[in-house]
């Protein structure tokens, strides 16, 4: 069951998605159906996902084996696929110094680690836990058990004037087509992007794509900008497979949260604190 995951688990996940390309996924099986459509002629988004995998089924049976949340033990892969080409970060030199630093440090730097929420597109990029898409004509609402955050995505709308930083953004969306287009901006610099130590500066800006492709199957997109730290955007994309019969769980971080005061004192007593 995915509530009696280890905490080490979920970390090594966050760490080992490093905006792979879509090529990272084995070849999805044929889709069943084709795309649900909402009464209003759009593709219909709702229903409960899971990111960073292409298995198709329910919760149970996509994490098992070598799914997101299994074991790895049950059944083999016949043939171990090569390790895919990722495009790394494209952070300016000096940023890029800050990255390494954060990475060698990350067990006490990553911001979720002290239950802050993780932000856009990392919140998409967790696939330990669901999420929930609840469309209708005029918003889209994105529920997410990881952190118990969520996002309110008015359609054919503009941002605010009098934006606050905020770690999740200002999302406003709009249809091209058959793709959702959500433009996020009005962040805060406390949330880290994609993989461990990925920071960035209140300038960032991320254009997400909600591509319905088939019944089980969303493409989703992101372009990151950030014109202080990277010197071009920045691609992430993944799929969202839908787990039907899965329901999101109550998710309360700071109660069993044991890091914070562990690590604090680490760094009192001066103790070296560090991973290779």
């Amino acid at each position: 069951m995915r509530r009696s995951l280890q905490v080490w688990l979920m970390a090594a996940w966050i760490i080992s998605v490093l905006a792979l390309p879509l090529s990272t996924f084995p070849a999805a099986q044929s889709a069943t159906t084709g795309v649900p459509r909402a009464p209003d002629g759009k593709p219909d988004l709702t229903g409960v996902w899971q990111s960073g995998t292409n298995r198709r089924g329910t919760w149970e049976e996509a994490n098992t084996g070598f799914g997101v949340g299994g074991t790895g033990r049950e059944s083999p892969p016949a043939t171990p696929a090569p390790a895919p080409a990722r495009e790394p970060a494209p952070y300016t030199p000096e940023a890029a110094k800050k990255v390494l630093q954060s990475f060698n440090l990350r067990a006490i730097n990553d911001p979720t680690a002290r239950c802050l929420p993780a932000g856009v597109p990392r919140a998409n990029s967790i696939g330990l836990f669901p999420i929930q898409i609840v469309q209708t004509p005029k918003q889209i609402v994105i529920l997410y058990e990881y952190m118990n955050v969520f996002r309110i995505i008015p359609l054919d709308a503009k941002h605010p004037e009098d934006l606050d930083p905020t770690y999740m953004g200002d999302s406003v969306g709009r249809w091209e087509g058959d793709t959702l287009v959500v433009d996020v901006t009005g962040f805060n610099d406390r949330t880290w992007l994609i993989g461990a130590g990925t920071f960035h500066t209140d300038a960032l800006r991320v254009t997400e794509r909600y591509t319905r492709v088939d019944k089980d199957t969303i493409v989703y997109d992101a372009v990151i900008e950030d014109p202080n730290v990277l010197t071009k955007p920045w691609e992430y994309r993944t799929t969202l497979m839908l787990r039907e019969g899965t329901r999101l769980g109550e998710y309360v971080c700071a109660e069993n949260n044991l890091e914070p005061e562990r690590v604090e004192k680490l760094l009192k007593d001066g103790t070296e604190f560090r991973r290779p």
